[in-house]
């Protein structure tokens, strides 16, 4: 299972949410690419990168210290957040973002996802982000009448890379990841899938690994607080 290290950008700072809250965030560095080699020289496959103010707007706002992390690690990267367009989509490919991740267009528009899974083979991930067992778009701003998995079977065959599975409910908070519900959306999908929300702990990470069908986890803030250490975990996931 591969760890992906979180670095949520707010304002051109790393910063993490209580809830997914933009009111509630707390500054952990103000040089992101500083925090990216940090990560990688600690021995991370990927990075994780999410535009916090991007989800909110709608396009990209943080491009500036995205790609000072592009040009600092050399480490695949993905992204999400304010995609949700084919030339955004587009633009950040030829930037050099390894995996772009569509969420509200998902759900808004999904056959923008297919065409973009055409278009660029390998590079398209679904964020599917779970609130009360529905799927909130907008930077969690709305909810949706969609379930997590009822979403994710609608790219069964559309050549959808990955999908990350955030439960909002417990992202920020350190109540540790909602591992049923994440298996349980594994299980009804043939994409593999990756945890996002709660991880505050090695046990946590060992956990989702023994659910046996989770293909990554994301952590942000236990591993900025020192509650996981990025090697010493890396090294027991393997």
């Amino acid at each position: 299972m591969i760890l992906y290290p979180a670095i949520d950008l707010k304002d051109g700072q790393c910063v993490r949410l209580k809830l997914g809250d933009m009111e509630q965030s707390t500054v952990f560095n103000d040089d992101p690419a500083a925090q990216a080699r940090e990560f990688v020289e600690a021995g991370c496959e990927w990075l994780h990168l999410v535009d916090l103010n991007g989800a909110f707007e709608g396009k990209p706002v943080n491009g500036a210290p995205v790609e000072a992390i592009l040009a600092a690690v050399d480490v695949p990267v993905q992204l999400g957040g304010g995609i949700r367009d084919m030339a955004t989509i587009g633009a950040w490919l030829e930037r050099g973002i390894k995996r772009v991740i569509l969420g509200t267009v998902a759900v808004k528009n999904p056959d923008l996802v297919r065409e973009a899974c055409r278009e660029w083979p390998g590079h398209v991930a679904v964020g599917i982000d779970a609130k009360g067992g529905k799927v909130a778009i907008e930077g969690w701003a709305e909810v949706s009448e969609l379930t997590a998995e009822e979403l994710a079977v609608q790219f069964a065959d559309a050549g959808v890379t990955a999908i990350i599975h955030t439960d909002v409910d417990r992202d920020g908070v350190l109540a540790g990841p909602n591992i049923e519900a994440t298996s349980a959306l594994a299980s009804a999908t043939s994409i593999p899938v990756i945890a996002s929300g709660g991880v505050s702990s090695l046990d946590d990470l060992l956990a989702l690994r023994d659910a046996g069908n989770i293909a990554g986890a994301i952590s942000g803030r236990a591993l900025y607080d020192g509650r996981i250490d990025l090697g010493q975990a890396i090294k027991a996931l393997c």
